[in-house]
């Protein structure tokens, strides 16, 4: 039989890979919040799981599995749809046996060897293949903000939604998801998760700035790009302001054709979402740059908080 001297690179790290899941592994744990096979779940910090929002499907009656096979009851503390994520809260007493990830915010680089974490039911599983693409911020069909683009070449089984995403280092890069695009498993860096349970944990939800206007992408004469002085040839006209909103209030009009926020020049309705995606914005005042009547007009809009369940 070969020493394991004579396995030499390969055999070191086929060591060091089991023994990131067997230590990431007890923060990873099987979340039973629907009716078919368990999901799973990261502990990511004392008492708090973080978990896939689309495996989250009742809000009352969770429970988690702990690494050590017990169960302890866990409430909902917030979900996200835009960015696929859920809290829960652990019930007293189970922080002790779930000890918490430790969750850097390395970007993982193409080619990088990468595991997937699952506890679909009462032991961990893993798999092994590498990060296939790594892009910049990106934002989901439902209007998140995510800090990275991660896309797995790894096979992300039935329950491992929610789990980690590990570097050969053994350190949680992430969270898994196959919710977030069709037939594709991609990661929510631990930046993002870090961000947006800080939120649901304060507020049970995560706040997005909101104007109240619905804007589509409109070319810009020459004429009237001379008279604005700007030299990007779309701007965005307003075809509905909700009453009552931020944008009537500061005296924006249907027929208005915004062409900057803040003097950023806009040209697409995913710009206008982007400038007000962190909930930083809301309260402070925005600078619209519109068009009006073939006239340069500056109007100052305080940013709302944009209602629940509106995109």
């Amino acid at each position: 039989m070969p020493s394991s001297a004579a396995g030499g690179p390969l055999t070191a790290l086929s060591n060091e890979l089991a023994a990131a899941v067997e230590t990431v592994g007890r923060s990873v744990v099987a979340v039973h919040a629907r009716r078919r096979i368990p999901a799973s779940g990261v502990v990511w910090q004392p008492g708090i799981v973080v978990a896939a929002h689309h495996t989250i499907q009742r809000d009352d009656d969770i429970t988690v599995t702990l690494h050590d096979g017990t169960t302890a009851a866990a409430t909902l503390a917030g979900r996200d749809p835009s960015t696929d994520l859920a809290v829960l809260r652990l019930a007293d007493g189970a922080s002790a046996a779930a000890p918490p990830a430790s969750p850097v915010s390395d970007v993982p680089r193409v080619g990088q060897l990468a595991l997937a974490l699952g506890r679909p039911g009462a032991s961990v599983t893993a798999s092994l293949g590498i990060v296939s693409a790594v892009g910049g911020e990106w934002r989901t069909w439902q209007g998140g903000t995510i800090d990275r683009f991660v896309r797995l070449d790894v096979a992300v089984y039935d329950g491992f939604s929610g789990g980690p995403l590990v570097d050969a280092a053994g350190r949680v890069v992430g969270v898994n998801t196959s919710g977030l695009a069709r037939a594709t498993a991609l990661t929510v860096p631990a930046a993002t998760v870090s961000r947006v349970a800080a939120q649901l944990l304060s507020r049970g939800h995560v706040a997005r700035g909101w104007l109240g206007i619905a804007t589509q992408p409109v070319r810009l004469p020459a004429a009237l790009r001379r008279e604005l002085n700007i030299e990007h040839d779309i701007g965005l006209v307003v075809v509905n302001v909700e009453p009552d909103s931020p944008a009537d209030r500061g005296g924006v009009l249907i027929g208005d054709v915004l062409v900057s926020l803040d003097d950023r020049p806009v040209s697409d309705p995913a710009d206008v979402l982007a400038a007000l995606a962190g909930g930083e914005r809301i309260g402070a005042a925005i600078a619209l740059g519109v068009a009006r009547a073939g006239r340069a007009e500056r109007l100052t809009v305080t940013v709302g908080e944009r209602p629940r369940g509106r995109r």
